[in-house]
């Protein structure tokens, strides 16, 4: 379990996502459609249902390549979320007219000069209620925002990131480590770890070596799942088969991997998220850019001032490490997984490249009501951050 930054202060206790509408998410789009341009944006609506089924949706109702189709970023599935679209070529009229059912309406359709890529956002807001919170949760709530906004919010990546059974990682770190029949194992998954009972069934007949029977009970949604079992059964070896699944999904695993380890780096520094060390590489807010920290002391005011922040390594290759007193911490971790940069960049098209990420972000417009036995918890948070890592602060729950 992760530590707590406020664990000074209880949790007020509580559940969110009790219903789509408890979670609302919306983009703040990193710039506004034009008016005019070859590509079409839908801002969208959906309850309850991934940003990839829209996509699906989409491209089932135009006739078209999801590879037309551009988004800024993934959101929630359990949820009502707002979020921009693009559709390269699209037609307005026909997009008028497309019914995508009822849990998913076009608000608005505008044009622009490119296609939305993934990192093409600011950040977003969201407005979350969390239901049957303790009898003094609200009072709990609010000296825990006051810790949040004055040190910052622990920049640990969700839940959602390790898979629904927590083991993206380890699937991640298999494959890294040219471990290919784990990772097989870690992705099938073991059968007492899996609560759906048609995948539970597959997974029984996997570790059985019955492929013919895990291929015929295994979900049809899992479709990478079952093109790893075919190529299996097609003869191929354990690492033909992992990597014959779709790249994107291979690319999330090792994306996992380098999630873990940041927030490994996260909890070892959750008493001095705010504070840089010698050596320390800072993130600057404004800008994205980072710099090596020589003289802690002269750069602190700004830390102080949340213009800056220290990072946390994300490992892959060509990596820019911290010194000093960071740099001890990054470079035990490092040792302990025993990567070499080969290892980073030996499998053609899934090459890993490391990146710097700030150990805290900055909540703006955090603000707490309550309502009975519920609170809603309002704030906005910079791309790639996520809300349950402030919302864990005050439940105090996984």
């Amino acid at each position: 379990m992760q530590g707590y930054l406020s664990r000074e202060f209880p949790g007020t206790g509580g559940e969110i996502k009790h219903t789509p509408e408890d979670f609302c998410v919306e983009e703040i789009p990193a710039y506004i459609p034009s008016g005019a341009g070859e590509h079409v944006y839908l801002w969208i609506e959906k309850r309850n249902c991934s940003t990839m089924h829209v996509v699906q949706l989409l491209t089932q109702h135009l006739k078209i390549k999801s590879g037309a189709i551009g988004y800024a970023g993934l959101k929630d599935n359990r949820a009502t979320t707002r979020q921009w679209f693009s559709i390269e070529g699209g037609d307005e009229e026909a997009l008028n007219a497309v019914d995508l059912g009822p849990d998913i309406q076009i608000l608005d359709i505008q044009r622009h000069t490119n296609k939305l890529r993934p990192g093409h956002l600011r950040g977003n807001r969201f407005r979350i209620k969390i239901r049957g919170v303790e009898p003094d949760g609200y009072t709990l709530a609010l000296d825990i925002i006051h810790v949040l906004q004055q040190t910052g919010i622990p920049n640990f990546f969700g839940p959602q990131r390790y898979g629904v059974r927590g083991n993206n990682h380890i699937i991640g770190g298999a494959i890294l480590r040219a471990d290919f029949e784990s990772a097989l194992q870690e992705i099938i998954g073991a059968p007492a770890t899996i609560n759906n009972q048609h995948w539970h069934d597959a997974a029984v007949a996997f570790h059985a070596g019955d492929l013919e029977q895990a291929i015929r009970v295994m979900p049809r949604r899992m479709r990478d799942e079952r093109r790893l079992l075919q190529a299996l059964r097609g003869g191929a070896s354990a690492k033909k088969a992992v990597l014959s699944m779709n790249k994107n999904i291979l690319r999330l695993y090792l994306s996992a991997y380098q999630s873990e380890v940041f927030d490994r780096q996260v909890r070892m520094r959750l008493d001095s998220l705010d504070i840089l060390w010698p050596g320390d590489i800072a993130y600057i807010h404004a800008s994205g850019a980072c710099f090596r920290v020589e003289e802690p002391a002269h750069e602190q005011t700004r830390a102080d001032a949340f213009e800056i922040s220290p990072t946390g390594l994300m490992p892959g290759k060509k990596a820019m490490l911290a010194h000093g007193q960071a740099g001890i911490l990054e470079a035990g971790l490092l040792d302990k997984e025993g990567m070499s940069e080969e290892q980073y960049t030996a499998l053609k098209g899934l090459q890993l490249s490391s990146e710097r990420r700030p150990l805290r972000v900055h909540a703006t417009g955090l603000n707490c009501t309550r309502e009975d036995s519920s609170l809603q918890v309002e704030f906005a948070l910079p791309a790639g951050s996520y809300a349950t890592s402030l919302i864990r602060e005050i439940v105090k729950s996984e």
